[in-house]
């Protein structure tokens, strides 16, 4: 068992340094392909370089679903992954960057506000599911199918977002010259890029499995932790980049047009890829009322003076802490605050989605 262990974490880590890699290689291609196109500071974050580097949860969706049969584990990725890139990403940006991170009011009342409100699309999809397609089960939690006719309805709000964003295009001057770009290689480099991160996310998703049959716990545990935090590096890298170079709308647009992404894409995608989904509201229902609570926590500190201080920063990091040691005394019943993560249920995928 040590051996396969050992073996299992060494593939975790190389799959997470090849998402790495290939996420470097897109955050660059979709940057200079954003200058190109000559699109605003904060549409590049919130838009383009949010797509691209979202695209390793959108490969855990699909992937887990299409290859695996593991829906429940692309979407305890994601969701694992909008806590990282809520709590962790900004607090990171703040600490690494300058002596705070600034803030706009756009950034506040436009993007995290409609963050809030993808939140409560995706909540009101799944509770959809609960009613209206109910799945009988004697486990005493409920269940719900998701098809994809429900599914559209959060991919239907990102396209709204999408069009908002697209307004702030219209009486946008560039002031960086884009003639030294030449788009068909930067094209080329980010699908390089997508097959590369394709990859690694393909080995992270196999490590969780076998994580899961290891360790005889669910798969949910190693989707919101493990999977989660390495489909989370390219957000991580690029937003404290920008942070660095004194980019902070960027930065912290990146990580909230990311997470609106994830959760109005990347779970319904992985739906209408497989038909339909079954997902396990008992777990989806607190999971997403955790999100909102991390989403007005980041809210409320960085309308204050409209900057994240690094006094803030440092509390973000304690929140995703307890959020990691609560799922672990969770998962292994030593509390029951989420009474349908039975430790005795371990690995049998039914716990965070669907079959």
């Amino acid at each position: 068992m040590a051996a396969s262990i050992a073996l299992w974490s060494l593939v975790a880590l190389v799959s997470t340094a090849v998402v790495w890699k290939g996420s470097t290689w897109l955050e660059r291609s979709s940057e200079r392909l954003s200058v190109y196109y000559e699109l605003p500071e904060i549409v590049q974050g919130a838009i383009v370089v949010a797509v691209g580097s979202s695209f390793p949860e959108l490969s855990t969706a699909v992937l887990s679903a299409l290859l695996h049969g593991a829906f429940e584990l692309g979407v305890s990725a994601i969701v694992g992954s909008a806590l990282f890139n809520i709590l962790v990403i900004p607090a990171l940006s703040g600490l690494f960057g300058h002596r705070f991170l600034p803030a706009n009011r756009d950034l506040v009342y436009k993007e995290a506000q409609f963050y809030m409100i993808a939140v409560a699309v995706l909540t009101l999809t799944f509770a959809f599911a609960a009613i209206y397609f109910p799945v009988a089960n004697d486990q005493g939690v409920i269940l719900g199918e998701i098809n994809r006719s429900l599914a559209l309805m959060p991919i239907a709000l990102y396209g709204l977002y999408v069009f908002v964003q697209y307004q702030d295009t219209m009486d946008y001057t560039p002031e960086v010259e884009a003639g030294n770009i030449r788009p068909l290689r930067e094209w080329g480099l980010l699908l390089a890029a997508l097959v590369t991160i394709l990859a690694g996310v393909e080995g992270l998703v196999r490590a969780a499995i076998h994580f899961g049959d290891l360790f005889g716990t669910p798969r949910f545990l190693w989707g919101i932790t493990v999977v989660a935090a390495g489909t989370s590096v390219p957000d991580a890298f690029v937003s404290i980049k920008a942070a660095r170079s004194g980019r902070s709308v960027t930065s912290v647009a990146n990580v909230l047009g990311s997470n609106i992404f994830d959760l109005l894409v990347a779970i319904p995608m992985g739906v209408l890829i497989a038909g339909a989904a079954t997902i396990n509201f008992s777990i989806a229902a607190p999971m997403m009322g955790v999100l909102t609570l991390a989403t007005i926590a980041l809210f409320l500190m960085m309308r204050t003076h409209m900057v994240l201080s690094r006094k803030e920063a440092w509390s973000l990091l304690g929140l995703y802490a307890l959020f990691v040691v609560w799922m672990g005394v969770e998962t292994f019943g030593l509390i029951d605050l989420v009474p349908s993560l039975p430790p005795s249920e371990a690995a049998s995928g039914g716990h965070a989605g669907g079959h």
